[in-house]
């Protein structure tokens, strides 16, 4: 019997215990029965982001620890959506690198 991938860790190695599967490498068990829901992003416009989506920023921003400000109009891509953070967004930004950026402050292009 195949069973899906751990949803925490991505491991193949998963097992079923009654109701629910367990992942041995990361102990996290869950009930594959129950509907989960999408982590869901939007822009400041609420257009739907997901990775790879070339976003601009509609914000003059401050970098945190750095003399760094990322101006309004600058150009990021998205590499990942990270759920359960305040910045939602791993953007490489631009002339700044990769940096995490909040949701909010971008428009989807």
């Amino acid at each position: 019997m195949s069973f899906p991938p751990c949803p925490n860790c991505q491991s193949e190695f998963i097992y079923q215990d009654q109701a629910y599967l367990v992942c041995p490498e990361c102990a996290y068990e869950w009930n594959p029965e129950e509907v989960e829901e999408d982590f869901v992003v939007t822009d400041a416009n609420g257009a739907l982001l997901s990775q790879g989506d070339k976003v601009t920023m509609i914000k003059d921003l401050k970098v945190k620890g750095s003399s760094l400000n990322i101006k309004i109009g600058t150009k990021a891509v998205i590499k990942r959506i990270i759920e359960g953070k305040d910045h939602q967004l791993d953007c490489k930004v631009d002339g700044a690198g990769e940096i995490l950026v909040t949701a909010k402050y971008v428009k989807r292009t």
